[in-house]
């Protein structure tokens, strides 16, 4: 527990902080705030602790005492039908009252970041309103609505879904998101081959190559996954239950763990598994006092009026670090042989997972009924450690041929129902060819992947780990400058320290004949 001094010296630095903006010191204080308390009391939080101390878990930046919902999703077609009495809105009418409708919305609605991490799904919200009025209405008031995202929703973890329909408005917002190179909303295309058209997805494409924005997300391998129960993508590329959302999102660095390990029987026999039963146990606590003692889900006006319900948030358990685990493992095993450079590399991580599944199914939570009161996996995108690959991923200069890379990355998707993706940039050639892309991608997902992301290598918006930042905004801010994104501050040290801008450039015919 921090003394009074402690606390005090963290809120003087943080007044006299120039680069933060009033709204960002804001938060930074109520963090202060929020972090003298001491953790959350629970069977398993000085474990816990013990262990984040080492490196080994990570809270996430929720703080000592969780008091909203990490990830909310609303319903907002609910919102759209029956207004919000807390907001004193009626039903919108028109698409001008459609947007400032969710615009003031979106200032009440809450999560980790304090911002909204997910703005429905555009296409099928601002269609209906759009009948009878020319593209150039429509273009004129969404230009106006997603400056409004950007300057006013400060974080790029805000996230807004387009398709698996073709839509009027959702090409109008393609044009707009390259027109305007904006770092926020983050955005995600629900593709579906049967439902997407093409064009409507090469359309996508093309927009990504300039803009970062959107990337795909395969909706059958969500809907597998969700069944019958709406989803969404959410902040980095989460999905999550439309009308719900995630509790929270601890997190588990797996390099960490097996270097906590003597052996390979050692690791899968001892270590693992008991890091695993720490960090449900402490996510559990954690649960239980937000659900039970918080005001959040006792008083909120998204949980009085529909738009959210308890029983369809889910607790998230993340990790990072698979490829630096495997090759430690495979150190143990006597052979210096490389996650995504051999076979058995490769089928070692697959072991880690099946294992890792195992283990977290073995909790089961008093609440989370959607998913059975069990957790789900997330591939995290990392905080911009230097030896910790995000998710799943190959590290940033072990890259592979495209198309064995694809194929190696889906056999790890599957397990990741609540978030996992990578990222290929490609030439600056590519732009006149998304059709080729689109081929790409289709072969991945044929091939067990269901989230990917793509820019120009001339882009200045780029993605990072799974959030947009605009790489002249980062150096900017390096130097000194305010930046409205707080992810401009905090993205600088993962594209420095994570290698972001060394990613492998790709060219469509880089597997030609594969």
């Amino acid at each position: 527990m921090a003394t009074i001094e402690n606390i005090q010296e963290s809120a003087l630095e943080i007044l006299k902080n120039k680069r933060l903006t009033h709204e960002q010191q804001m938060f930074n204080l109520a963090a202060v705030a929020q972090n003298s308390l001491p953790q959350a009391p629970g069977p398993y939080t000085d474990e816990f602790e013990a262990l984040r101390v080492a490196g080994v878990l990570n809270d996430m930046g929720e703080g000592h005492y969780p008091y909203v919902a990490r990830y909310i999703i609303p319903d907002y077609s609910k919102l759209m039908k029956n207004g919000s009495k807390f907001l004193r809105m009626d039903p919108p009418k028109t698409l001008y009252e459609a947007v400032y409708t969710l615009e003031i919305a979106y200032h009440n609605v809450p999560s980790v970041t304090h911002f909204p991490v997910y703005l429905g799904n555009w296409g099928e919200i601002f269609e209906p309103f759009c009948e009878g009025m020319t593209d150039e209405e429509i273009r004129t008031i969404m230009r106006g609505f997603l400056l409004h995202l950007d300057r006013t929703l400060g974080d790029s973890f805000v996230h807004a879904n387009i398709g698996p329909e073709k839509t009027r408005v959702a090409g109008i917002i393609l044009d707009l998101v390259a027109e305007l190179q904006n770092a926020i909303p983050n955005m995600t295309l629900i593709y579906d081959p049967d439902i997407t058209p093409d064009d409507f997805a090469e359309h996508c494409i093309a927009t990504s190559l300039v803009s970062a924005n959107p990337a795909f997300a395969y909706d059958p391998a969500y809907k597998k996954d969700f069944g019958k129960n709406p989803y969404a993508i959410a902040s980095c590329y989460n999905g999550l239950p439309v009308c719900g959302g995630a509790f929270t999102l601890m997190r588990m660095n797996l390099n960490r763990v097996a270097e906590k390990a003597q052996s390979v029987d050692d690791f899968f026999n001892n270590v693992f598994p008991h890091c695993v039963e720490v960090m449900c146990g402490y996510m559990e606590s954690r649960i239980t006092f937000l659900v039970e003692e918080a005001a959040f889900f006792k008083s909120n006006w998204l949980v009085k009026e529909g738009l959210i319900d308890l029983d369809n948030f889910v607790g998230l358990f993340g990790i990072v670090g698979l490829a630096e685990c495997v090759d430690v493992l495979m150190q143990y095993e006597g052979t210096n042989e490389l996650f995504g450079k051999s076979d058995a590399a490769d089928q070692m991580g697959v072991r880690v997972l099946d294992a890792l599944k195992e283990f977290v199914e073995r909790h089961t939570s008093k609440y989370s009924p959607i998913t059975d009161h069990k957790f789900l996996l997330h591939a995290q995108v990392g905080l911009g450690e230097s030896d910790t690959t995000p998710g799943t991923r190959i590290p940033i200069g072990r890259e592979i041929p495209l198309y064995d890379h694809l194929r190696q990355a889906g056999l790890y998707h599957k397990y990741f129902p609540t978030g996992v993706g990578d990222i290929f940039p490609f030439e600056v050639t590519a732009k006149k060819n998304p059709g080729a892309i689109l081929d790409i991608f289709k072969g991945a997902f044929n091939v067990g992947m269901r989230y990917i992301s793509t820019y120009a290598e001339d882009s200045d918006l780029i993605r990072v780990t799974g959030y947009l930042v605009k790489k002249s905004e980062l150096f900017a801010v390096h130097d000194g400058a305010q930046a409205i994104n707080d992810m401009s501050l905090v993205g600088y040290n993962q594209v420095v320290v994570g290698h972001t801008l060394d990613r492998k450039v790709r060219s469509t015919d880089e597997s030609a004949g594969q």
